[in-house]
């Protein structure tokens, strides 16, 4: 019996609904060696240099002084051990949910969602289509890193949205070029990105993971910035889902266990979706919507039109010792560099930076005229 063999023991466990290892399938061929072939997508996305810079991207609050604060790095590691618990309680592949996991937010801007927000207004005015941390996460890896990651987990990682969340998830089959079409119909049509629908089970596993993983924990890093009172929390919501993270990933996960066991679908309860659904709307009225002050909002959106058109100005006049040109394109191939417009050339290097990388790169603008 070979290494990989050996590895691959585990899937005599699998559920008959659970997505096999041979069944990866990419879009380059490359040498296969003992790893499994999902096993070596998680080794290709926490290698990246992506991956790396999550260590300083904003969760939900931004420049905290409190560095028991979550950042983007702890989000999507609490993503990966919920999804793979659920996922060993269901006996499906964790190697691909945990891949899925550590790869879904990859493309999240400086500032979290309030970023993503103004990148994609300026993306759309300068005629780049919609810009979404789910396609810039997918685009990553096959674009701007190339790791050759296996279409099941970069289907999962663009089919991850935690925002729109259901009762019942059932993966839909797709080929290649079906996720291709996924992928670019994304940029056009964003009422076409809340319906995505992951082709595996284990994708679907990732995509409610993510939900349980911040409606908690946001909670309590309100808490911990004084932003919000636990006593606050409705009785009729915490009497179901809990009144601490803890309680809250445990009851989730054991309810979606429980009405999940050998089925062809991942599916919550209808008491515990209530809940959820409930939950998340009183955290974006007392939590989100508050997260920034009007000030906070005025700032960030003038720190990213400025930076977006500076950085503009500094390619259109071929300004090679800017940081757009040393940090950034100096280091891409010439396809990508022949082939990219310059507001997606930007819009790449911005969302790859870290809020401090964003801060300091501001800063020193603010002293160029353009």
């Amino acid at each position: 019996m070979t290494i990989k063999e050996i590895m691959l023991k585990r899937e005599s466990l699998y559920s008959k609904y659970a997505c096999y290892d041979h069944e990866s399938i990419r879009l380059d061929d490359f040498a296969p060696d003992i790893r499994p072939n999902f096993f070596r997508d998680i080794d290709r996305i926490i290698h990246s240099d992506s991956y790396t810079r999550y260590m300083d991207k904003t969760q939900v609050f931004s420049n905290t002084k409190n560095d028991n604060i979550t950042k983007r790095m702890v989000h999507v590691q609490l993503v990966s051990k919920i999804g793979r618990t659920i996922g060993r309680a269901l006996s499906l592949n964790e190697d691909l949910i945990e891949a899925i996991a550590l790869g879904h937010d990859l493309g999240h801007v400086p500032f979290g969602h309030t970023g993503e927000a103004f990148l994609n207004k300026l993306s759309q005015e300068y005629n780049e289509g919609n810009f979404m941390h789910n396609i810039q996460s997918v685009r990553t890896m096959m674009v701007l890193e190339n790791k050759n990651i296996s279409i099941q987990v970069l289907d999962g990682i663009l089919c991850h949205n935690g925002e729109f969340e259901m009762k019942e998830y059932y993966p839909k089959k797709k080929n290649i070029q079906n996720f291709l079409d996924d992928y670019y119909n994304c940029y056009q049509d964003s009422e076409y990105a809340k319906k995505l629908i992951p082709m595996t089970l284990e994708g679907c596993v990732v995509r409610i993971s993510d939900i349980i993983a911040y409606i908690g924990r946001d909670i309590e890093d309100a808490i911990k910035l004084s932003v919000f009172d636990i006593n606050n929390l409705p009785k009729d919501i915490t009497n179901i889902i809990g009144n601490s993270n803890s309680q809250i990933v445990n009851n989730i996960i054991l309810d979606i266990i429980k009405n999940s066991y050998n089925k062809n679908y991942i599916k919550l309860s209808d008491e515990m979706f209530m809940a959820i659904t409930q939950l998340k709307k009183f955290n974006y009225q007392h939590i989100y919507h508050k997260a920034n002050t009007e000030d906070d909002l005025k700032l960030y959106e003038e720190m990213f039109n400025s930076v977006f058109k500076q950085n503009i100005y500094n390619i259109d006049n071929n300004l090679n010792n800017c940081q757009i040109f040393t940090d950034f394109l100096n280091l891409q191939p010439d396809k990508y560099l022949n082939e990219t417009t310059t507001a997606r050339k930007v819009i790449d290097y911005i969302a790859g930076m870290t809020d401090d990388y964003f801060i300091k790169h501001y800063k020193q603008l603010k002293s160029i005229k353009f």
